[in-house]
């Protein structure tokens, strides 16, 4: 690349970032979550906007990849072992079983709706499935509501560990689509394998990290944060090179080094919130890039209803059936971690996979998810901190 080419490329990239800064803090002052600025001005710096030529999925794909990595270890990170055993039976469930549920809902409703066939409506209820992490922990974050204990790390902990079933799904969807009568049998047990890989990888790396910090004596924060940085990639790499769920084995081995004492642990959790913040602006910065704006409105029917299905019956539905058996959570409870399910990044970098495998219909796919992220994300982001009132889970309200 020439030097001028290199230099105005840098250029961008650093005025887009602090406008991100601005878009998103300005959101946030109106009780909507920061991702919707870094979005729209995503967007409008595309094609449709300020002409930025950049359309390239793979990419953005990985680059989503990437930033959701550093983004579930801070999380994990934050989400001590203690708060996490008190909430694994009801997680477990909902993070298979409500994903589970939630997608087949929102598959058989829009084949009624809209008459697509069992797999196109298979292929957006599992992309649409999973809540996910960065807009969770962003948004209860800068709610400023003191959200009781156990609900809150059930929201988190859920959004941090549905992401292999979601992911399943949208590999089987997407066989179906694309080599139409194959068997997916052979697809099930990988799941389960999946999964135990990557917390096994994501456990033993939370270790080896807090062991490398005791014995270390890493002489600076700096480093003491980068070394927690690689760790994090680390896990997903080594998990995914052994056949396992690279998410997964992140956010776990951050929930484990959140567990253990270790120097610099303060600084490193400073450290690892503001990298996940830089990895959630050029998440949404990217893939907002990708977005034509003039073809949304072409999606917006089937976005609106898509997305009333998934707010007021899916997720409704799998949250109080998967928390029946667990007393500790009421009604009032349950109705909030039904509507407190956000989605995000995570759909959208998911609804790239059907694209890139050359599914018919997966740029219409991805319009849709937009919408449906965007539209949520504006209708629940604001009302969080309300409803946690007016519902008495407010720990300052008793």
């Amino acid at each position: 690349m020439p030097q001028n080419a290199l230099d105005l490329t840098l250029l961008l990239i650093a005025v887009l970032m602090i406008a991100a800064v601005f878009a998103g803090s300005l959101t946030s002052r109106f009780g909507l979550p920061a991702l919707i600025g870094f979005l729209a001005l995503g967007m409008a710096a595309g094609v449709d906007g300020l002409g930025v030529p950049f359309n390239d999925y793979a990419v953005s794909k990985d680059v989503g990849v990437a930033c959701l990595i550093l983004i579930l270890f801070s999380g994990g990170m934050e989400t001590p072992w203690r708060r996490v055993r008190a909430v694994l039976a009801p997680v477990a469930l909902l993070a298979t079983l409500g994903v589970l549920v939630s997608a087949a809902v929102v598959a058989g409703l829009t084949v009624y709706v809209f008459h697509k066939t069992l797999a196109e409506g298979a292929l957006l209820g599992a992309i649409i499935s999973a809540t996910d992490a960065a807009a969770v922990f962003a948004v209860i974050k800068a709610s400023g509501v003191a959200l009781r204990e156990d609900v809150k790390t059930l929201i988190e902990v859920e959004s941090g560990s549905n992401d292999p079933t979601a992911a399943f799904l949208v590999l089987a969807a997407t066989a179906v689509l694309a080599r139409p009568g194959g068997s997916l049998l052979h697809l099930a047990p990988d799941f389960f394998i999946e999964t135990a890989v990557g917390l096994g990888v994501g456990c033993a790396v939370g270790f080896g990290l807090v062991i490398a910090m005791r014995r270390a004596r890493v002489a600076t924060l700096g480093l003491a944060g980068v070394l927690a940085t690689a760790a994090a990639i680390l896990a997903y790499a080594l998990a995914a090179l052994l056949k396992g769920n690279g998410f997964f084995a992140a956010y776990a081995a951050g929930i484990v080094a959140g567990t253990l004492a270790f120097r610099h642990k303060r600084g490193v959790l400073q450290f690892q919130d503001g990298i996940a913040w830089l990895a959630q602006v050029t998440m949404f910065l990217t893939l907002g890039l990708l977005v034509n704006p003039h073809k949304l409105p072409g999606v917006a029917v089937e976005g609106v209803v898509t997305t009333a299905i998934l707010m007021f019956v899916a997720r409704p539905v799998s949250v109080f059936l998967c928390l029946l058996p667990f007393g500790q959570f009421d009604w009032r409870a349950k109705l909030f971690v039904g509507w407190g399910g956000l989605r995000g990044a995570a759909p959208i970098v998911l609804s790239i996979f059907p694209m890139l495998a050359h599914v018919p219909g997966s740029k219409e796919v991805f319009n849709i998810v937009f919408f449906v992220v965007l539209l949520a994300s504006v209708v629940q982001g604001p009302t969080l901190g309300w409803l946690a009132r007016r519902l008495k889970l407010d720990e300052r309200i008793g």
